[in-house]
């Protein structure tokens, strides 16, 4: 769209101020030949990181920190009493 508008007269600048997106933006998005790459905005689907719990891990922790000994308490409290006792769950950050 931004290449249309640009073809008919219009400063590139100009158009992406009206679609809300920096030049620089569309300068990153667009590749050689004019052909724009996927959206890169927050709204565009990503692929989940490679060390995304497993639902099983998941359901472990929230059983821990949903239990009647740990409800009441911070991850920072739950985590080194685990590891006090020998089981490490997960990383603080992560609970």
């Amino acid at each position: 769209m931004i290449e249309e508008v640009a073809a008919s007269g219009c400063r590139r600048a100009l158009a992406c101020a009206a679609l809300i997106i920096s030049l620089r933006t569309h300068q990153s998005w667009t590749q050689e030949g004019g052909m724009s790459s996927e959206d890169g905005r927050k709204t565009a689907s990503r692929t989940a990181p490679a060390n995304k719990l497993s639902e099983d891990e998941r359901q472990a922790i929230l059983a821990v920190i949903n239990s009647m000994e740990f409800g009441s308490l911070p991850p920072s409290q739950i985590v080194p009493t685990l590891v006090d006792r020998g089981g490490d769950l997960a990383a603080e950050s992560t609970v």
